[in-house]
């Protein structure tokens, strides 16, 4: 099995670009030390630590619908759920390397796992 770099994700939302278009299908890489360490020295990151958050993203994320650069002015455009969508989808990536997350079932106590990349589009 192949060690597993780029995890498939859906906006809970979606980002709407300025053409009106919706963009929820997206892929985050796996995060470098570079991604980490490189923001520090951006000047928006410098002025305010929150926007570190913005810059990061917009490093890891190579799709996000048909855009295949992601910038920080499109990040900075996101619906706060789905910027605090994507902090938590980083955050289980990156520290654990998967986008599975243990679930039980409340009814049977059956436990399984869910894709986090599939559950934000899903109603």
């Amino acid at each position: 099995m192949a060690f597993q770099t780029e995890f498939k994700f859906t906006l809970p939302k979606g980002f709407v670009d300025k053409d009106g278009v919706l963009h929820r299908e997206g892929i985050m890489r796996l995060a470098t030390a570079k991604d980490e360490i490189a923001p520090l020295q951006d000047y928006r990151v410098q002025a305010n630590r929150a926007y570190l958050v913005i810059i990061l993203l917009s490093r890891v994320i190579v799709k996000l619908g048909t855009l295949d650069h992601i910038r920080p002015d499109h990040i900075e455009s996101l619906f706060s759920s789905d910027l605090a969508y994507l902090q938590d989808f980083y955050r289980k990536v990156n520290e654990e390397g998967s986008a599975m997350l243990p679930a039980k079932c409340p009814s049977c106590g059956h436990e399984f796992e869910v894709d986090m990349g599939g559950v934000a589009g899903e109603s």
